[in-house]
């Protein structure tokens, strides 16, 4: 039974940190064992392991997001014979004289048990943009990565449509790249993709505004113990830029997350990676794999489609056996190998 609670919370505290959404805790466990055992310390673990928590006190999910979260806890608590716990009460309290912010944390801890922790926006369309939020298709693509490490080692890595950062951040502290470049376009994601690479540890140089290294600084960087990759962050606008803009970058290995969505970007991102494909002092094509979610069916064999025109090969990669982020199974979520 201590055993069963230990891995109960746990997997509340991996659902809960990376704020995903409330259904998906498990409840029903959570009332048989309350049932099982009134007593309070299931849910002092819990909510230690929850909104307690050092990284939810230091980087916190949004107020509304941790006040749901502990009012169901509440509930499930009253459901039971236990005694009241004035620590779930008093958190509350503590919670309900917060103010809203626009912004918001969440943190996924890898494997290692080193989190990843992003600052977000608590609205899916920002600023102008969707880039503002972590899609399902970045934890996908990072989840592969992890499992397929070798691709990324000692190479140099161009991301393309970064948005805030996760993939990118996740394949630095685990795959070992010699380079890993970051790219965007929107001025509101660039901004919020840097201050994410520096609050897991990586350090703006001094004087730059595209190349950032890592440094060993305060608690941020304590975990950060493996071969350091030179980062780069770059402004990319796949419609204009130049294949001798590119030469600079020379990707081994290019990735991109939940960017084939809209029909009106396909043809730019193929013409982009066509460019890309070419700008290599070696001529030796990069490899390349694009994660989405299959929104739309109509979208999906339309970017086959093109993919085809242009004379670009694909294929799906095998799927990989690791959960380590995703709490909810997406089944449309795929990974294309293209062949450049």
């Amino acid at each position: 039974p201590a055993m069963a609670e230990t891995e109960l919370g746990t997997r509340f505290q991996r659902r809960f940190l990376a704020a995903r959404q409330l259904p998906s805790f498990p409840w029903p466990e959570l009332e048989q064992n309350l049932r099982a055992s009134p007593d309070s310390s299931l849910l002092v673990d819990i909510l230690h392991k929850t909104i307690l928590h050092p990284l939810s006190v230091k980087y916190p999910p949004s107020t509304k997001y941790r006040r749901c979260f502990l009012t169901e806890l509440i509930k499930k608590h009253e459901s039971t014979a236990a005694e009241p716990l004035d620590e779930l009460y008093d958190t509350l309290a503590d919670i309900l004289n917060e103010e809203e912010s626009t912004h918001c944390y969440k943190n996924y801890l890898l494997p290692t048990g080193e989190p990843v922790t992003l600052s977000e926006s608590v609205a899916i369309i920002s600023g102008g943009t969707t880039g503002l939020v972590t899609w399902d298709a970045a934890l996908h693509l990072a989840e592969w990565a992890i499992e397929n490490s070798a691709v990324f080692s000692n190479r140099t890595v161009l991301e393309l449509g970064s948005g805030i950062g996760f993939t990118g951040i996740a394949i630095c502290k685990t795959c070992k790249p010699k380079t890993y470049i970051f790219s965007d376009y929107h001025h509101c994601v660039l901004k919020q993709l840097t201050e994410n690479i520096c609050l897991n540890g990586f350090v703006l140089e001094p004087g730059t505004t595209q190349h950032i290294q890592t440094e060993s600084q305060g608690q941020e960087a304590e975990a950060v113990n493996y071969q350091k990759p030179e980062l780069i962050v770059a402004e990319l606008d796949w419609g204009s830029v130049t294949e001798k803009q590119l030469l600079d970058l020379q990707p081994d290995v290019i990735i991109a997350a939940d960017v084939v969505y809209d029909p009106e970007i396909i043809l730019v991102l193929i013409g982009m990676l066509q460019k890309l494909s070419t700008s290599r002092a070696d001529r030796k094509p990069p490899e390349v794999y694009i994660a989405f979610t299959i929104r739309n069916p109509d979208t999906y064999h339309l970017f086959q489609a093109e993919l085809e025109k242009a004379g670009i090969r694909w294929q799906i990669t095998p799927a990989h056996s690791n959960t380590v982020f995703l709490c909810d199974v997406q089944p449309n979520v795929t990974i294309l190998q293209l062949f450049i």
